[in-house]
């Protein structure tokens, strides 16, 4: 399915928008973050025929537009954002209704509580989101949020909780190597597309690597005694 003009024009202003919005944004869900979805969400529509441009583009181009994290734990803030932008611009109701519905269901709601998509511009958004928190941008981007949230790098005596719940989840401030068994280290198996989770084997290889050589260093046990 290609884009019509106006089409193009709204995505087009829609990227202006989030560019501005986030370009200096400093905890990992800054423009770039934002871009590399829209790529790789564009990417992964290109191999599935029956995925719509417009929404799967939007979907991935507004996903973070106003993240529960950074505003209080509102999981509408993002919906109503995304709203309010696509109705200044003249969307129609229906492609209002779709990409609402992606900012509303892509957030990883704790290791117990099941995250499904939808629709199928939806399932690729999400995959696309779950691969940059993964590899070794998703490493920095963990890293930068933790910082962001004065959380500790590591704490040996703080064990990671599998959340059952939206609200445990949201209310967790375990320090930031927690993150990756809480998460990180689970998304390859949640990915919905055979694109995604071929580079999800890759990229979570890297991270496995990576807590390997942390925890070596945490201790010292990579110096010679």
């Amino acid at each position: 399915m290609s884009l019509s003009a106006a089409d193009s024009r709204l995505i087009t202003a829609t990227a202006d928008f989030i560019r501005e919005k986030f370009l200096h944004e400093g905890t990992g869900h800054d423009w770039e973050h934002i871009r590399r979805v829209w790529q790789v969400a564009r990417q992964l529509a290109a191999q599935t025929p029956e995925a719509n441009l417009l929404t799967t583009e939007l979907g991935a181009l507004l996903h973070d537009v106003a993240d529960w994290k950074f505003h209080d734990g509102d999981e509408e803030a993002g919906p109503r954002a995304a709203r309010a932008w696509l109705t200044s611009q003249g969307a129609t109701p229906e492609v209002m209704d779709r990409v609402e519905a992606i900012i509303r269901e892509i957030s990883f709601k704790g290791l117990g509580v099941p995250t499904p998509m939808s629709s199928v511009e939806g399932a690729l958004v999400q995959d696309a989101d779950r691969l940059d928190a993964i590899g070794a941008i998703g490493v920095a981007r963990a890293f930068a949020y933790g910082g962001h949230k004065n959380r500790p790098l590591h704490d040996p005596a703080v064990p990671p909780v599998s959340h059952d719940s939206f609200e445990s989840y949201k209310q967790n401030t375990a320090p930031t190597i927690n993150h990756f068994y809480e998460k990180l280290l689970h998304l390859r198996e949640r990915m919905n597309t055979p694109a995604a989770r071929r580079v999800a084997d890759e990229r979570h290889a890297y991270m496995e690597q990576f807590l390997q050589q942390f925890l070596r260093e945490w201790e010292g046990e990579d110096v010679p005694s």
